[in-house]
């Protein structure tokens, strides 16, 4: 029986114009016998209906494009009751997810990576039902991973990030919550929150590749608490400047799950992808839910 691959193209996606490295893609997947077809995406969401509308009859599915790209690919094959393998290549300004997992960025080597993969079983977030890749986040610089224009993504890259993150030090203010894990409570205001599973968070924040397991069914959070003192602020500066997060300036967890319960509603960043949030919200693990090509 012939294989067949479904190839989900976002033609905005980077600062490429050329096409022809996708074009050497798909004749990598065709060498290694699969028939291929292609959709390309031209507004949010068609990545996820076209995953359930064909994921099930493909025997695997490869995205090209950005971290939302590949959220959306998630969000739809989370949706099947037999999801088929999921290849990334990453085509995105910053491209967390792929970074952490060292993915070319090259379409003709990722293809090669991709056909000759047995596929290994990782890890998904849920955030109140809805599926996320690699990161959940609120906060400081949260907003610039989701309002820079896709334009200026496509021409700056990751500097893009930081400019836009800049402009929302303007408005930086903590957010009063309380958030539950399994074994702790913090009850507290917070300038930053993000429930990871990535060694980097939008190229502005890094962590080392012991801190991170892809499959071990924990999520690592790092909390950025309102620093109240003098010290405390210099103990913040000093575990950012550093990357190392074992001071009192932070909150570092290696967590299954946990809720956030705030007063008021905050928005949130999934995967880069807005979200509004809620007043109580539900973050879940769940362990190698979906089988991606390394």
């Amino acid at each position: 029986m012939e294989k067949k691959l479904l190839f989900i193209v976002n033609p905005r996606a980077g600062r490429t114009r050329s096409a022809a490295p996708l074009f050497e893609a798909v004749s990598r997947f065709c060498e290694a016998g699969y028939l291929v077809r292609v959709r390309h995406t031209a507004s949010r969401g068609d990545a996820t209906r076209f995953v359930l509308e064909d994921g099930e009859r493909f025997d695997r599915v490869v995205c090209f494009g950005g971290d939302g790209t590949l959220n959306e690919v998630v969000t739809g094959a989370m949706q099947l009751a037999a999801p088929p393998p999921i290849g990334y290549i990453p085509g995105g300004s910053t491209n967390d997810f792929a970074a952490s997992l060292h993915l070319s960025d090259e379409p003709n080597k990722a293809a090669v990576c991709i056909n000759t993969s047995a596929g290994k079983p990782l890890d998904v977030g849920v955030f109140n039902g809805r599926p996320f890749v690699y990161v959940a986040s609120f906060g400081a610089f949260t907003k610039a991973s989701y309002s820079a224009p896709q334009s200026v993504k496509n021409e700056l890259g990751h500097l893009a990030y930081i400019l836009e993150g800049v402009k929302d030090l303007s408005t930086l203010r903590p957010y009063k919550a309380r958030i539950t894990t399994n074994d702790e409570v913090f009850d507290g205001e917070f300038l930053f929150g993000a429930i990871t599973n990535a060694t980097s968070l939008g190229g502005l924040m890094k962590l080392s590749a012991d801190q991170v397991t892809f499959d071990d069914g924990k999520f690592e959070m790092l909390l950025i608490p309102n620093p109240r003192t003098r010290v405390e602020l210099q103990d913040l500066i000093r575990c950012l400047l550093t990357q190392d997060y074992s001071g009192t300036g932070v909150i570092f967890r290696h967590v299954r799950e946990l809720t956030v319960e705030s007063p008021e509603c905050f928005p949130w960043s999934l995967d880069g992808e807005y979200d509004a949030g809620s007043e109580r919200v539900t973050i879940q693990n769940l362990n190698k839910r979906l089988t991606f090509l390394l």
